[in-house]
């Protein structure tokens, strides 16, 4: 019975001695870090630990990082490429599908490895995203490699980094920056694709129980021009879908748009019809400065003569008729609206705006 004891009770502080670690920073002090961006919708996160260059400059590239594949006389690997860091392995996420320098990968987590040579780099995804540094790399399980050119004499970089730069709406480009190289491969996604294949994704779940979401992903169609017939299915359902559809001036308005840009413009007109009345004074406004936009100035000076009797005398409407005027060239009603949305100005800055606009129309010009 004692000895019985004796052992439940070793069982017991070895268990609360497995549990109870401490913390401390890394061996060796390289600094643990991550570093994430999102590029259109799709985050890209990179985590990884940053080794220092410690007094060891030109003794980094080709000495500390070997070059090319090598035995690490350790683990199961015989020919390793280096772990673009320190300590575990380097890992890179993507939350959607994407491009590395124009070739496909998916969406997942991957371990990011390099091998480096003097003038070019292959930089390695792999699927083994859990491993401890490349020992036990397999280039089996490599995803994808593409090779880049270092950029070297750059100046100084003490600890390893990973940096986004040269960013726009689709790409940003991805560096490894340690000592005096950079090593740079670029991410990039298909926008466009990508979020249409988000809308659908996210319109099957709670999201997708408001018109206004049906809505905004049909004038999403609209904006880009693509896939309009899928636009106006979308479009229906957020005016007429089942415990969602909402006949409201944004869910008519917009149906209104697919149909003009599916050469269907009597079916959008009778829909424009309908929808004005249901439309705020700010809707209204934004509509009347729509049409001026697509060169319809009869209909819009219309528009803003409309809203300007139902709402008399109001800084917005007198705003539209400016507008209205200016875009069918009769500047002098213009600059006698303008002047009378000027008086009513609710801030500093629309008072600004307005007077730079009057500006406009006394030197002969068009305020749209």
């Amino acid at each position: 019975m004692k000895k019985t004891s004796l052992l439940i009770s070793s069982l017991c502080l070895w268990s609360l001695s497995t549990m109870a670690q401490l913390t401390f920073p890394p061996d060796g002090g390289n600094k643990k870090a991550l570093v994430s961006e999102r590029i259109g919708i799709t985050d890209v996160t990179i985590n990884y630990n940053r080794p220092a260059v410690k007094g060891r400059e030109d003794k980094i590239w080709g000495q500390l990082v070997h070059y090319g594949f090598k035995d690490l006389a350790f683990g199961t690997s015989k020919e390793a490429p280096w772990r673009a860091g320190a300590n575990e392995n380097t890992t890179i996420s993507f939350s959607t599908d994407v491009a590395i320098g124009g070739k496909p990968l998916a969406a997942g987590t991957y371990g990011l490895m390099m091998a480096v040579q003097e003038n070019d780099v292959t930089v390695i995804f792999s699927k083994n995203a859990s491993s401890w540094g490349s020992y036990f790399y397999d280039p089996k399980e490599d995803v994808l490699r593409v090779a880049v050119k270092p950029v070297k004499n750059q100046p100084v970089v003490e600890r390893l980094k990973f940096e986004f730069g040269d960013e726009t709406d689709s790409s940003a480009v991805v560096s490894l920056l340690w000592e005096k190289w950079a090593i740079p491969f670029k991410v990039s996604v298909s926008l466009v694709q990508t979020q249409l294949a988000s809308l659908r994704n996210e319109l099957r779940s709670e999201k997708g129980f408001r018109a206004e979401a049906y809505q905004q992903a049909a004038a999403y169609c609209a904006d880009h021009n693509i896939n309009l017939d899928e636009g106006l299915r979308w479009a229906d359902y957020s005016i007429g879908g089942q415990f969602v559809g909402e006949k409201n001036f944004n869910t008519l308005r917009t149906k209104a748009r697919l149909l003009t840009m599916l050469n269907r413009g009597a079916e959008a007109d009778v829909l424009m019809k309908e929808a004005l009345p249901l439309a705020s004074m700010q809707e209204s406004y934004q509509y009347g400065r729509q049409l001026i936009g697509q060169k319809k100035a009869k209909e819009a000076l219309e528009l803003f003569q409309g809203l300007a009797k139902k709402y008399p005398n109001v800084f917005m409407t007198n705003m539209g008729l400016m507008r209205g005027y200016s875009a069918a060239g009769d500047y002098k009603q213009a600059t006698d609206w303008g002047k009378k949305a000027l008086a009513l100005a609710p801030d500093a800055a629309n008072k600004a705006n307005v007077e730079r606009l009057l500006l406009q129309l006394g030197q002969g010009k068009d305020v749209n």
